[in-house]
Formats: structure tokens, C-alpha cells, sequence
């Protein structure tokens, strides 16, 4: 092994925890022992951490976190980036100081992490970070960046496309509309009518979400839209077969629809991943940080980010 630090040494982290399941207020930072890379694995000091709408949903009961192998005393947090200080025996293609961003399933608001360092795994990985990319950005990449992009592939915007995202300023949204335009396609944004400059910031021309819908992207584009992603339930998906566009065409990450293709991260392409790492360092991709906090605050940076008004991503720093 491999190691900055003495192994041997009973030293300790911080770590979020819970001890029951249930909303931000059950969130606790505690003092835990560091983990230990084992056989293939990596250890990463963790500088910062992404939060997602799953983090709280994958912990909000009992039942939805049996669904994800999740067990009291759990942790919180997926999206993590961060420097390697430690290489289990047999793990391969990093080295101690590399900076990397990742995954690491419900328990990433925490000094360290121990992951595969195959990368095969979804939300147990390591990769390498681009020079140009900062880690508080590096550190939201992981599940928004896949989501979008397994949206756009369910999908398949291109020049001729005029596509309407619901949703489209949240930190999955940030993602979407970016890839989309870069696809070459027309993006119609919905959000509220105080979202209407980060919308056309990121790219999309803004359309207010509620009652009428429908009618405002009709006349946003009397030709018509081509393409539909529900990034928020189903008000989109309704809006989109109203405006004729074939099921085909339209996607959902958060929801069910008979007949429309249900997208998640575990859908992305293979290198999906690192083709947002690389569009990030090229300046062709940006990600707005709307907020930040030190990991004390992590009850109230939950609550903001589960608001699901928060115009980007909410970053944890450690």
C-alpha cells in the first residue's frame, strides 16, 4: 500500500451521518475513523461535494433506502472530488497527489472516501480531473453530468431539433441544455419567471412553466418542438404530446410514463463522463455554483438544494 499517511494510526474525519432515516434535520457531522484503501481501491481527501436531488431522496425512508443497500448509521452524498492520499495493493492507473472527482454512493460529505479504482462501478469511482477544471466543479459532474447526458442519448438532438426541457435551470438542466446546444439543437427552457436570465445564460430561451404552457411554446416556435425532457415530473411530458411530438422523442428522469423512456445516470454512455470533464476544461460546458457551504452547515444546504429552486448546484466544502 501506498500512503501518505501511517495506516496504522487510529486517526479520524469528519463524516455526515444519520442514525435514522428521514429529512436534513436527522444530518449530523461526527468524527469517524479514516477508511483504509483496500486490495484495488484508492483513497481520496475529499476537498469538495456535490449535492443532488437523490441524495435526500435515497435517504428520506426506510423503505427507498433498502432499494439503494442503504443501512443505519448511513452517510450522505454522492458527487465527490478530491486528491488521492492513499492506493490499495493491485490499483492501478493513479498516483498519490493525483486530483480526481467521482462518485461514492451515499457517503461522499466526508474527509475521505475509499473507491474502486477500476471505474467500473457507478458511484464507487474515481477519475481523473482535467487541468482547468476546479474541484468545487469537478465536484457536481458525476450524477447530473451522466443524467443529462443519458437524457440527450434517450433522445438524439441534433441541428434540426428544437427540443423543450422542463425543468431546465436545476443541476441536472444546467447540464441538458448545454449538451443540447452543443448538439446544435433549439433549446426551450421551462422554469420560473425568476429563472428567466440563468436560462438564457446557460443557452435556452426561457418559457414559464404552469398553466398555458402548451400555448407560450407555440409561440415560442409555431413550427413546432421535435424533442421533450422532463427533468422535473410529467408537466412536460403532457405539453409535448399535446404539441404532437412522438414518445419516441421524449424522455424522463424522474418519473414513470407509459410509452416514454425513463432515463438515469446508470444509462450513460460509457466515457460520458469524462467527455463532460473535457467540454468543462475547453470552456465549451460551465456549471454555475449557486452556492457553498462548510460541512457544519450541512442541514441547511440540504434544505436549500431540496427547495428545488436553487438556480446550479450546491457544493459542500470540506
Amino acid at each position: 500500500m501506498q500512503t501518505q499517511n501511517d495506516p496504522s494510526a487510529a486517526a479520524s474525519g469528519r463524516a455526515v451521518r444519520m442514525d435514522s432515516f428521514g429529512g436534513p434535520e436527522n444530518l449530523d457531522v461526527r468524527k469517524v475513523l479514516e477508511p483504509q484503501a483496500g486490495p484495488g481501491q484508492v483513497r481520496v481527501r475529499v476537498t469538495a461535494a456535490g449535492l443532488n436531488p437523490m441524495d435526500w431522496f435515497m435517504t428520506a425512508d426506510a423503505d427507498t433506502a433498502a432499494r439503494f443497500g442503504l443501512m443505519l448509521p448511513a452517510g450522505f452524498g454522492t458527487d465527490y472530488a478530491g486528491v488521492i492520499d492513499q492506493i490499495g495493493d493491485g490499483a492501478s492507473g493513479f498516483a498519490i497527489g493525483d486530483r480526481v472527482f467521482g462518485g461514492a454512493l451515499s457517503r461522499a460529505v466526508s474527509d475521505f472516501v475509499v473507491v474502486d479504482s477500476s471505474g467500473k462501478t457507478a458511484a464507487n469511482e474515481a477519475h481523473h480531473t482535467p487541468d482547468g477544471v476546479d474541484d468545487r466543479t469537478a465536484a457536481t459532474l458525476t450524477i447530473a453530468g451522466r443524467t443529462a447526458s443519458a437524457a440527450l442519448d434517450a433522445v438524439s438532438p441534433g441541428p434540426d431539433d428544437t427540443i423543450l426541457i422542463g425543468g431546465a435551470g436545476g443541476g441536472v438542466g444546467v447540464f441538458a441544455v448545454q449538451l443540447a446546444r452543443i448538439a446544435g439543437a433549439r433549446v426551450i427552457g421551462t422554469g420560473s419567471a425568476t429563472s428567466a436570465d440563468h436560462l438564457r445564460d446557460l443557452g435556452a430561451e426561457p418559457v414559464t412553466y404552469g398553466d398555458g404552457l402548451a400555448e407560450r411554446v407555440r409561440a415560442l416556435a409555431p413550427d413546432g418542438i421535435t424533442a421533450a425532457i422532463d427533468l422535473h415530473g410529467t408537466d412536460t411530458v403532457d405539453v409535448a404530446r399535446q404539441l404532437d411530438v412522438p414518445d419516441s422523442r421524449i424522455c424522463t428522469i424522474a418519473a414513470q410514463v407509459e410509452g416514454v423512456v425513463a432515463a438515469n445516470g446508470a444509462n450513460a454512455a460509457p466515457g460520458a463522463l469524462e467527455e463532460i470533464a473535457r467540454l468543462v476544461a475547453e470552456g465549451r460546458l460551465r456549471v454555475p455554483v449557486a452556492a457553498t457551504f462548510p460541512i457544519d452547515q450541512i442541514q441547511a444546504a440540504v434544505e436549500l438544494q431540496a427547495g428545488r429552486h436553487v438556480k446550479g448546484k450546491v457544493v459542500i466544502d470540506l
